[in-house]
């Protein structure tokens, strides 16, 4: 039902939308284009796409269509914002983003393409594919998830190129993905100064054929050279405050002491019974999730319905027990999160802890595991009263 009503506004938006050409006239065309910084963008790139424009709420309408017959699925709107001489964009979909799984530019492809490069927005895709002709898709959620149920559209695919963005995250995420694709028949752009994303490249008139050639096979040999890392290097020291991870909006003392989340690495917490542990680790986690770190939660002490109220009060920063009017609103955001729970509670087997969480990285594209707590999942909370 939920689904049906998320189709239904999707179809009454996107009917009140209207292609950019057929705006009033030329000359709102034109702002409108280099609002969203996509002037080079040709007319006919943007209806063979098929974009359009929202004139409320001053945002781009991406469709979401059945491969099978061509059906509106869903939509994402798109706004843009200009701070600090950056263009800055906003989304959202119908349906919400846990239902959204369009790879934009799907329809597109047709069934003899061997090739296509993995974008992180559909901007992207639109650049990719007028510069250099490739057939090109982006991903629903940018460089946080692949899901699943979008991997059989890509199996007729025998070398895909991932260009997800121009930070280190999406660098990272691109080589996640690639395991999941099968390395053998990936390759990565990696990002750098002169390898901004596609639609940026564009703008700045690099040659994005070049770029694509000089993609790196994601499929590592066992023996290399220094030469071989030099860029790698060199990019980590060009984006130190990158590699330094994700940076904690509510804690900002921790990045002081941590830097910021980086994945690959443990952080223990330790103090008395009693101490405020889980309630502190609850949110340092839900910053992080807020900010798109795909977050998965073990908590073999206290029920999930406990945890997942402490966070949603910590989410939404005020006591919605006064405020039940509001729950729904903020359980709706919440929803939005990438964030998942296992259902364990108590002394566990750690191989089938351990195979859960493999099961979830696969699944779920996790970066941020937590683990609340390791005495009680080991079943040694006897031993002392203070964790």
């Amino acid at each position: 039902e939920e689904e049906a009503r998320g189709r239904e506004d999707a179809r009454r938006l996107w009917e009140r939308a209207l292609p950019l050409g057929e705006l009033l006239d030329e000359e709102e065309t034109r702002l409108t284009k280099a609002a969203f910084g996509i002037s080079l963008l040709a007319d006919a790139t943007l209806r063979r796409f098929g974009v359009r424009y929202l004139r409320a709420a001053k945002a781009l309408v991406f469709p979401w269509l059945s491969p099978r017959d061509g059906s509106l699925r869903g939509v994402k709107l798109v706004a843009a914002e200009h701070r600090d001489d950056a263009t800055l964009y906003t989304e959202q979909t119908l349906p919400r983003p846990g239902a959204y799984r369009n790879l934009f530019g799907l329809p597109l492809i047709g069934r003899r393409d061997t090739e296509v490069v993995l974008t992180g927005r559909e901007l992207d895709a639109l650049a990719l594919h007028q510069a250099t002709g490739v057939p090109c898709v982006s991903l629903p959620r940018g460089p946080a998830c692949l899901p699943p149920p979008l991997l059989p559209y890509l199996e007729q695919f025998k070398r895909i190129t991932l260009w997800l963005g121009d930070d280190l995250r999406a660098w990272e995420a691109a080589k996640l993905f690639a395991r999941k694709l099968n390395v053998r028949r990936c390759s990565l752009v990696r990002p750098g100064d002169q390898l901004p994303r596609p639609l940026d490249a564009l703008n700045r008139g690099l040659n994005l054929t070049k770029i694509l050639r000089g993609a790196l096979p994601a499929a590592h040999k066992s023996i290399v050279s220094f030469r071989q890392l030099r860029e790698e290097v060199f990019g980590e020291l060009v984006n130190a405050e990158q590699v330094a991870g994700v940076k904690w909006a509510r804690f900002p003392e921790l990045n002081r002491l941590l830097k910021g989340h980086r994945r690959g690495e443990l952080t223990i917490f330790t103090g008395p019974t009693g101490s405020g542990k889980t309630t502190f680790i609850s949110e340092y986690a839900l910053d992080l999730c807020t900010q798109g770190v795909c977050t998965l939660w073990g908590s073999f002490e206290i029920s999930n319905i406990r945890l997942a109220k402490i966070m949603l009060t910590q989410f939404a920063t005020q006591r919605l027990e006064e405020q039940l009017e509001q729950y729904d609103e903020w359980a709706d955001r919440f929803e939005d999160l990438p964030l998942y729970f296992m259902t364990f509670h108590g002394q566990q087997n750690i191989k089938t802890v351990v195979d859960t969480m493999q099961h979830a990285v696969y699944m779920y594209d996790i970066t941020h595991v937590v683990i609340d707590n390791l005495q009680f999942m080991m079943g040694h909370e006897q031993l002392s009263a203070d964790r």
